[in-house]
């Protein structure tokens, strides 16, 4: 059962002779028992493994300048896009210094700012996060989900606005619950004001009602009056989908349609039905038509005031398109283009402005990345036409990314959005349709001083010819007058490659502090994001999954080859989908990498459905159930291609004890294993794994953010040279 460890490793663990037969394939599994969090050799590899890391992060020096830094350049604080209801507005602000960011509302414009929701306030630990929120149609009432310790185990509560005052819940089993209020209300002779406040919402089934094991899935649609016990909610739709679906649902502003969308699990398809509810009891049961069903496309739907249906769709346009016809007619033979698919740009966002002073030019704005950079346009609202010249395009504060592009759900001449880039932290911006100006609306409550740094975006080709881009940032002095560097240098490469998340320009304080030290940091734009639209995605998942470390390497190659890096002084970062990424490239390519942070991983491909959320990415992935997709699997996952007598990249794993996500066994298992069959020297190379409670898998409080950025930049800036002491 059990045969000794190297000579070097830090921790010995004990190895199984485990081998599974899978699809005929011999498969060993030597570090099966630190799947189990509370088995007594897990606890006590994991004690020891804090003492390693304890020992090693106090070696590296500079980390008490780079975390003051890093809280300077945090320093500004964040101000949220606001969303309008009636004269009230409703956004996130979190002032410098505050742990996380708070919900506000502002009874009029320009009024003073009153706190609805502050997670500190709600608990000292910092450990409670807000994880969504949702004001009704009249800016009355707010639902708001709040989950405690990581787990995103949200709990759904409502609140009077003006009073603070909790008027109902708790609802559990909330988790990536939308809520979509009902204008209005429903009739009640029984409330003071003969209607009572409701809404539609996703809530999954109890646990004495699903199979063991499949208590996260399992969600259906309901009706909820306000006030009603939960368990008594009438149940609208979800029967006989897949148990990993998730749902959507939304309102038109008049309340009229009810629009529902299905996906199992992250799947980039999904089904759209909508339902006209004008006749009486058509609330508790709508009768759904399909819109799109059965397509392998993702849709998105709402009737806009017009009366439109408006479909926002990548069917037959792999980069997008919006399309309309009558809500009475859904299907997709009855639909116009109303903005056809771009040949270069991909369309990621739109929205109305048809105000009484806009009744005769009502216009559609358009939101576009081209490369990861954000474009906005400025259409036609009838017939999708884009206007001619410079009124067809809205300026953009520079060479970044927007988000948000909200405008009053009742209509109106007004849109706001945010915008950052490289040294911009978020502000937000109010686009006039009637001027066509764009005026700075709010900005970061603080200030920080930014570093003189350049971010340039370069091409280089993949192991296939494809051609792929990336963000390069560093001291502008460090560069000659091409823009070329003038030396190589400590650098970062960062990347996420999967399910369509695209890597745009945005503000980032470990970017800056890192170019200000006079690193470079690059972010690779990887097939399996979005940045070139949907085929770029696919080409990136499931049996296309190596195109993704290809591109990763392919970018590390290009920063050594035209001088801004070595091998010597490379390191590569990511999280979650990009720990898999990181992953793969220290076990495809050790030589070619320093360093590795590796974050909230997935790295044993081969069990990764059986744990946290995993069941619902096979979509993505694939599915070890089946032969030729276990084939796949297998050929790729780190803890398998685990080699021994190879000197492995130092790496630093980080993992959160609350994640419900990416189970930590993922990153306990490849841990051990590069411990036990590195040659890599301990204290040059060593293979280290940092634990931190009571925290999951997303939001954290801000100490906690600067101080894992601290340690995972003094970790590799020892590891490749980059002096963090000034």
């Amino acid at each position: 059962m059990i045969s000794q460890p190297a000579a070097s490793p830090a921790v010995p663990a004990e190895r199984l002779d485990l081998v599974e037969d899978l699809h005929g394939q011999p498969v060993a599994d030597p570090y099966r028992w630190l799947e189990e969090v509370a088995d007594e050799r897990t606890e006590k590899w994991s004690l020891q493994q804090d003492e390693l890391f304890a020992a090693a992060s106090g070696t590296w020096p500079g980390r008490e300048r780079i975390g003051a830094r890093l809280g300077e350049l945090l320093g500004a604080g964040v101000a949220g896009v606001p969303i309008w209801r009636g004269e009230r507005t409703f956004a996130m602000r979190r002032e410098p210094g505050q742990e996380h960011s708070v919900l506000q509302v502002q009874d009029e414009p320009g009024g003073e700012r009153r706190v609805l929701v502050d997670p500190i306030a709600i608990d000292a630990t910092g450990t409670t996060t807000l994880d969504a929120w949702q004001p009704d149609r009249e800016g009355r009432l707010l639902a708001y989900q709040l989950s405690e310790g990581g787990t995103e185990e949200s709990v759904l509560r409502i609140i009077d606005v003006s009073t603070g005052e909790l008027v109902d819940g708790p609802i559990d089993r909330a988790r990536y619950s939308p809520v979509s209020w009902i204008p209005g209300g429903l009739p009640d002779p029984q409330a003071p004001e003969g209607r009572v406040p409701a809404f539609y919402y996703v809530r999954r089934l109890p646990k004495d009602q699903v199979p063991a094991g499949e208590e996260q899935y399992h969600r259906r649609i309901w009706l909820h009056r306000l006030g009603s016990d939960p368990d008594s909610d009438v149940q609208v739709f979800g029967d006989g989908h897949d148990a990993r679906t998730y749902f959507g649902v939304g309102l038109s502003r008049d309340g009229r349609w009810l629009i529902v969308s299905a996906a199992v699990g992250t799947a980039p398809r999904n089904d759209v039905w909508i339902a006209d509810l004008s006749a009486p009891g058509a609330h508790q049961q709508p009768e759904f038509v399909p819109i799109a069903t059965g397509l392998d496309a993702q849709f998105g739907a709402h009737v806009g005031r017009d009366g439109r249906l408006y479909v926002f769709t990548d069917l037959d346009a792999p980069r997008g398109r919006l399309a309309v016809c009558d809500p009475s007619t859904p299907g997709p033979e009855h639909w116009r283009d109303l903005i056809p698919q771009h040949p270069e740009a991909v369309l990621q966002d739109y929205t109305v402005l048809d105000g009484e002073q806009l009744i005769d030019n009502p216009m559609l704005l358009a939101k576009w990345t081209r490369h990861a950079v954000s474009e906005i346009s400025v259409h036609d609202l009838d017939s999708g036409s884009r206007y001619p010249g410079a009124s067809g395009t809205v300026e953009l504060p520079g060479v970044g990314s927007v988000g948000g592009l909200f405008s009053r759900p009742e209509g109106g001449h007004e849109c706001w959005f945010s915008y950052t880039d490289h040294v911009t932290p978020p502000h937000i911006y109010r686009l006039d349709g009637v001027s066509g100006k764009v005026e700075l609306f709010d900005r970061p409550p603080g200030t920080v001083e930014v570093p003189a740094v350049l971010t340039r975006q370069i091409e280089y080709n993949s192991a296939d010819g494809t051609t792929v881009r990336m963000f390069v940032t560093c001291r502008a002095d460090l560069l000659d007058e091409a823009g070329a560097p003038t030396a190589a240098r400590p650098t970062i490469l960062y990347g996420y490659g999967g399910f369509g998340v695209p890597m745009t320009p945005g503000y980032s304080a470990t970017i800056l502090a890192w170019a200000e030290a006079g690193g470079v940091y690059a972010v690779a734009n990887l097939r399996g994001g979005s940045e070139e639209g949907e085929d770029w995605h696919r080409a990136g998942m499931l049996g296309r999954k190596q195109n993704v470390f290809d591109d990763f390497h392919a970018a590390a190659e290009h920063l050594i080859a035209t001088g801004w890096t070595s091998a010597a002084q490379l390191a590569v970062s990511g999280g979650s989908n990009g720990g898999l990424l990181v992953g793969a490239a220290l076990t495809q390519r050790p030589e070619l990498y320093r360093a590795v942070v590796c974050s909230a991983p997935l790295l044993d491909m081969v069990r990764y459905e059986k744990f946290g959320l995993g069941a619902t990415w096979n979509v993505e992935y694939g599915s070890a159930e089946d032969a030729e997709q276990f084939g796949w699997l297998h050929a790729y996952s780190p803890y398998h291609q685990v080699s021994e007598g190879v000197e492995y990249p130092a790496t630093l794993f980080t993992v959160f004890d609350g994640d419900t996500r990416v189970d930590p066994l993922h990153a306990r298992k490849l841990c051990a294993a590069l411990q036990y069959a590195t040659t890599g020297d301990a204290a040059q190379r060593p293979i280290l794994l940092r634990r931190e409670k009571d925290v999951g898998h997303g939001a954290r409080a801000l100490s906690r953010s600067i101080t894992l950025s601290t340690d995972t930049m003094s970790f590799l800036a020892h590891h490749t040279g980059l002096s963090l002491e000034g």
